[in-house]
């Protein structure tokens, strides 16, 4: 029987699992509203709301075998909270699973990148209204504005993309034009459309290995108003749907960052438990499709 409060249809132990939940209920480098500690529990609530069955796919949530290792404990600081979380995400990597997070402010990432055991040979698509690219931010250089620089700085420049931007500071700009991180703005997304802008994306990143980073402010706040920083003009539900979808055949680990349930009716964390869902139909699709008939 599975256990209340964790992910729906999360069924599988450990051992049989293909895709790993986990939780952090951090927030304490939150710069405007706090509360995405409240994130992973308001995710798996939500994903109650759901049918088992994916109308798209034809699978069933059920029949694929997901394990929920529920929260982990609250940190009294980032840096505690980077390695705890790097402990604890490196052992679903090395068993050969489908790590999936839920923060959480978007601190809780670049340790989730920093425990895959080959960086050299991961890519990885950063969704954000933020570019998230500042040495150090409040005198913490583990802030959540800084946690796509800290990903740089495992993986390498050239195997980050930032997509949906549309909110950033002249000093990211000016220490960019030196590092070379690429990025796509949200603005770009309007003008050229969501299909052509995610394979730009894609192609980019020359790894055969790409983990997906969502903070949940890269969605337009009429979507997803329940976040610690909203910025308008953003992605649309749909739009980050195509990207996982189009991401699936190399896609290694996803995250879900900044869902701060207070400030709606649910609306956002729904979406979150939907999207994480998709995550895991869109790879297991894709896997089906390639073994021998």
């Amino acid at each position: 029987m599975q256990r209340p409060g964790t992910f729906a249809d999360a069924n599988a132990d450990w051992d049989d699992a293909r895709f790993v939940v986990l939780g952090v209920p951090f927030d304490r480098t939150t710069s405007f509203r706090p509360g995405a500690r409240f994130g992973p529990d308001a995710i798996r609530q939500h994903s109650w709301n759901f049918e088992s069955y994916d109308l798209e796919t034809g699978l069933d949530l059920a029949d694929i075998p997901t394990h929920d290792l529920g929260n982990m404990e609250e940190f009294g600081s980032a840096q505690v909270m980077v390695d705890g979380v790097r402990e604890a995400v490196a052992p679903i990597y090395a068993a050969g699973k489908f790590p999936i997070t839920f923060g959480g402010d978007h601190a809780c990432s670049p340790p989730c990148v920093e425990a895959y055991p080959k960086p050299d040979e991961l890519g990885v698509l950063y969704l954000d209204a933020h570019m998230d690219f500042r040495s150090s931010y409040l005198g913490d250089p583990r802030s959540h504005g800084c946690s796509a620089r800290r990903i740089v700085e495992r993986v390498g420049a050239r195997n980050v993309v930032v997509l949906g931007v549309r909110s950033v500071s002249a000093e990211e700009i000016s220490d960019n034009k030196q590092i070379g991180m690429s990025f796509v703005t949200a603005h770009e997304i309007a003008r050229e459309g969501i299909d052509s802008a995610v394979q730009r994306a894609l192609n980019m990143l020359k790894t055969d290995h790409i983990y997906i980073s969502l903070d949940i402010d890269a969605i337009d706040p009429a979507y997803a108003g329940a976040t610690g920083t909203p910025e308008p003009f953003g992605l649309t539900p749909r739009d980050v749907k195509t990207v996982l979808q189009q991401a699936a055949p190399r896609l290694c680990g996803f995250d879900i960052m900044e869902v701060s349930p207070p400030y709606d009716q649910g609306n956002t964390s729904v979406l979150a438990a939907r999207l994480a869902r998709e995550a895991i139909v869109r790879v297991t699709a894709d896997q089906n499709s390639r073994r021998p008939s």
